[in-house]
């Protein structure tokens, strides 16, 4: 394991660094801004990337992307996450939409979605959970029904994040219940300003609303917006869902030296009892961030990294509660206080608190990932499953 840049990469690190330092200013501790004028401010960023070649750096040219490396990608996302980039709208539509577009679009597709997306003109979001359908994608029940040269959708989606201010996204619908769960299913592009699509925000525990419930009735989608074949759907989102899991690997938050330092601050940085929980958060941030290296190693290498990236959200996300969870305890009385002018710490830790349980179910819950690491990186036997070869009409 080299944690050194090799020559190259030292040139692009610096390159990247004095781009970012003449467009942005260095992030501060707290809360980060999301007013009114975020928004406007985030595509403004994502233009500017895009117009000097650094908004998908591993993008060939032709798609308006730098033909990089995935570890010059690595390295551009280390150094922008040092200051203060408005990127949130974008994550989903570039890192897992937009890719699954070029992986199985038609040309027409690739010309007339990826360059706006990546300049920022549009905004994508993903439209796979289902309120029966959630951690078994396989078991949606939103169908698509063929009618001449187009296809009528009816159902529910639920989770959606950026749902109510984007423009398009990818939907998995099912359009054969006759065949095996993972067999029926098409994936579609779709129009999320079609009058038959509603989007309802859902009102979070942490004050926020990512998250949208989505109601498609007697939505028309053209058969020339499909990805993929019909009943290959599965196939399609297997690409789109091993980019959701490297995209919220990590997890934003307050961290290990957050807590010491307000602890410090607050004087019960002598407590015994908490020194010791303050030492293993520190083992699983250093044990996290050494696995980090690995998979940079390997890019670096040209190699392809392995399952071991589901280690990353299990451990970051369960942490980020368990930190900020003390960090209410220790403000007593006053850890009910969600208001940013008047709680410790801007309420930095209740606000990523009432977030970190999203954060366990997006990408993936705790359980599926912990089925991966079982499967994948350890060689453990599958679960029992007693609807494999049954049609999903007789389940």
């Amino acid at each position: 394991m080299d944690f050194n840049d090799t020559p190259e990469e030292a040139e692009f690190r610096a390159e990247a660094r004095a781009f970012l330092e003449q467009h942005l200013d260095k992030k501060e501790p707290g809360r980060p801004s999301r007013d009114e004028s975020y928004m406007k401010r985030a595509k403004e960023w994502q233009n500017i990337k895009a117009e000097n070649r650094f908004a998908q750096i591993t993008w060939p040219e032709a798609m308006g992307g730098r033909g990089g490396t995935p570890m010059q990608q690595v390295i551009w996302n280390q150094e922008e996450a040092q200051f203060d980039a408005p990127t949130a709208p974008f994550a989903i539509g570039l890192g897992m939409c937009v890719p699954t577009v070029i992986a199985f679009g038609a040309d027409e597709h690739k010309e007339r979605y990826v360059k706006k997306a990546l300049h920022g003109e549009e905004i994508w979001c993903q439209l796979f959970s289902e309120p029966s359908a959630g951690s078994d994608v396989a078991g949606l029940k939103t169908k698509a029904v063929r009618d001449g040269d187009d296809w009528v959708v009816n159902g529910q989606k639920v989770w959606t994040t950026g749902a109510q201010f984007s423009d398009y996204g990818i939907l998995l619908t099912r359009t054969d219940p006759d065949v095996p769960k993972h067999k029926g299913l098409t994936m579609f592009i779709v129009d999320m300003k079609d009058p038959g699509v509603e989007v309802r925000p859902i009102h979070q525990a942490s004050g926020g609303r990512e998250f949208n419930e989505v109601y498609f009735t007697d939505v028309r989608i053209p058969d020339s917006d499909r990805l993929g074949e019909p009943g290959q759907g599965w196939k399609v989102a297997i690409v789109t869902l091993m980019n959701e899991r490297l995209a919220v690997g990590g997890s934003p938050g307050p961290d290990w030296q957050e807590i010491m330092d307000y602890a410090r601050d607050a004087g019960t940085l002598s407590d015994a009892a908490f020194r010791a929980k303050l030492a293993d958060w520190y083992v699983a941030a250093q044990g996290y961030k050494l696995t980090k290296f690995r998979t940079q190693t390997a890019l670096s290498r040209g190699e392809t990294p392995g399952p071991e990236n589901s280690i990353g959200k299990i451990i970051t996300a369960n942490h980020l509660q368990d930190i900020c969870n003390s960090a209410v305890e220790m403000q007593d009385h006053y850890g009910i206080i969600n208001d940013p002018g008047k709680a410790p710490a801007d309420a930095i830790f209740q606000e990523s608190l009432m977030w970190a349980p999203g954060l366990r179910i997006a990408g993936g819950t705790d359980e599926i990932l912990k089925n991966i690491i079982a499967e994948r990186v350890l060689g453990l036997p599958q679960d029992v499953r007693v609807d494999k070869d049954k049609a999903f009409s007789e389940l």
